[in-house]
């Protein structure tokens, strides 16, 4: 299991040289069942790391592009009568899927994005009456462009915190993107292959589930999401929900690290892709908000007691 987990991460890394970081922690994220925001600029590699995630954990994959017209039922599906039955029959929607690209997500208008929140959270969709389960592993996968690009619509907070992590690609450095210039001009193909079955991955994420995690840790956790509920640089605290986040991603690291405990530095690893976007306001664009989250780390000592 750890080996195709490594596998895993080398081949995506391959794909999107010079980000093994983000690569680990979006792995991270789907183990730890949760759903992933990738924020960044258009042009970084976005929707590349959603199909090499969806490759290489052996999941069926679904796109949607994101605009200003889509509606709720071009992503849950829609009911439509059938004239010689004389009923109404279901047409499930590409929501219906493992993982699920919401592409620029920001570009729908509230009333589509909303129409995530209930399938992020409780994994069905309720329409004319009639609840669906959706299959499992089921992941939603979101990219969203800087606020300050025209035509995007800021996510509200209740949906930011429906995503377990966010995480952005930024540019690459000058070696990573003459790599990759290199592979191209050598025709290298971008197709990855699985190395983990659907049962595995369920088998791994119960393994993340297993991680034991100290009193000491617990401690470390609950100190950072008090300080951001006691202190005033911090106008959106941290919800028992973030605390539930830390801990499970703080889990799943440790389990991509090789290791069955959680020590401080997997809480400091994951801490700003779990609280950073549960912190800020919606409306704070990427590019000029503070890390709040660095300043949390750097105020709480691992090791009080």
């Amino acid at each position: 299991m750890q080996q195709a987990i490594q596998h895993s991460i080398q081949a995506i890394d391959a794909l999107i040289i010079g980000k093994q970081f983000q690569v680990k922690l979006a792995i991270s994220c789907l183990l730890a069942g949760g759903h992933l925001l990738i924020e960044d600029l258009p042009g970084m590699g976005k929707t590349t790391l959603s199909h090499g995630l969806a490759n290489v954990l052996g999941l069926n994959f679904s796109r949607v592009q994101f605009t200003s017209d889509l509606l709720p039922a071009d992503v849950l599906g829609v009911s439509i009568f059938d004239a010689q039955k004389q009923q109404f029959s279901f047409h499930p929607g590409p929501i219906f899927n493992n993982v699920v690209l919401t592409d620029e997500i920001n570009r729908a208008s509230p009333k589509t994005q909303s129409a995530l929140l209930e399938a992020m959270e409780e994994h069905q969709v309720s329409i004319d009456g009639s609840t669906y389960t959706l299959p499992r592993p089921f992941f939603v996968i979101a990219t969203q462009n800087p606020l300050h690009q025209a035509g995007t619509y800021p996510l509200p907070e209740s949906q930011l915190d429906r995503f377990l992590m966010r995480i952005q690609l930024g540019y690459p450095n000058r070696e990573s993107e003459k790599a990759m210039l290199l592979e191209q001009q050598n025709g290298i193909g971008s197709s990855l292959p699985a190395f983990l079955t659907q049962q595995q991955l369920i088998e791994a994420q119960q393994r993340v589930i297993d991680i034991k995690v100290s009193n000491a840790i617990v401690d470390y956790i609950l100190r950072l999401v008090t300080l951001s509920r006691e202190s005033e640089l911090f106008p959106n605290p941290l919800s028992p929900r973030a605390s539930k986040a830390v801990m499970r991603c703080a889990k799943s690291w440790a389990f991509v690290e090789g290791r069955s405990f959680v020590i401080p530095e997997d809480i400091q690893a994951i801490f700003p892709s779990v609280a950073e976007h549960r912190l800020r306001s919606s409306q704070s664009d990427i590019g000029n908000s503070q890390n709040l989250s660095e300043k949390l780390l750097s105020a709480v000592d691992p090791l009080a007691s």
